[in-house]
């Protein structure tokens, strides 16, 4: 698709709408991987800036976000809360965990939420949003907002890794994009 940065195909039988979004999506998600690509284990848990981000923990906090939106999707759940408890780790990749273990990780949520998006019946099915300190009221999403939020989210994290990645060592995603 004329507008990526990255060689990624579709494999789902999905309309026109479905596989421009999931195309750009994969395009984004296939550049935060490059921007860990050669890094050690270590040096994906250093947070070299000013903030507390890391590669490896923005990489596991996105599989993370994949996984809850794909719940969200299928469940529907209409009174579900944000765990606040479970996200006490979220941008952190712990010392037992490791970057292939994360971006293995990924990889299956990227899929699957795929795979769900590829299913619903149509992008404009109204999906609960659970409560949050940021968002104490319910709203309802269609499934192509949470997409689009997926997409922000995906690429908003690539831009944070992209600025840690050359705090450790220089490189930028963009040009290890060329040094393939």
């Amino acid at each position: 698709m004329a507008g990526t940065y990255t060689q990624v195909t579709i494999d789902l039988d999905v309309d026109a709408e479905r596989a421009d979004l999931l195309t750009l999506l994969r395009d984004q998600r296939a550049l935060l991987r490059i921007t860990a690509r050669g890094l050690t284990d270590e040096q994906a848990r250093s947070a070299p800036t000013v903030s507390a981000l890391s590669v490896g923990g923005l990489i596991k906090h996105v599989a993370r976000v994949e996984r809850d939106m794909t719940s969200q999707i299928v469940e529907r759940d209409e009174n579900s809360e944000v765990d606040m408890t479970a996200l006490s780790d979220a941008y952190q990749l712990g010392e037992g965990e490791t970057l292939d273990g994360a971006l293995e990780d990924y990889e299956r949520s990227a899929t699957e939420l795929d795979r769900v998006i590829a299913s619903v019946d149509s992008l404009d099915d109204p999906i609960p949003q659970p409560t949050a300190p940021w968002q104490p009221e319910r709203e309802w999403w269609s499934v192509r907002k949470l997409v689009l939020h997926m997409l922000r989210e995906t690429a908003q994290h690539c831009g944070h890794a992209d600025i840690v990645r050359e705090a450790i060592d220089g490189q930028t995603t963009m040009a290890a994009l060329f040094e393939q």
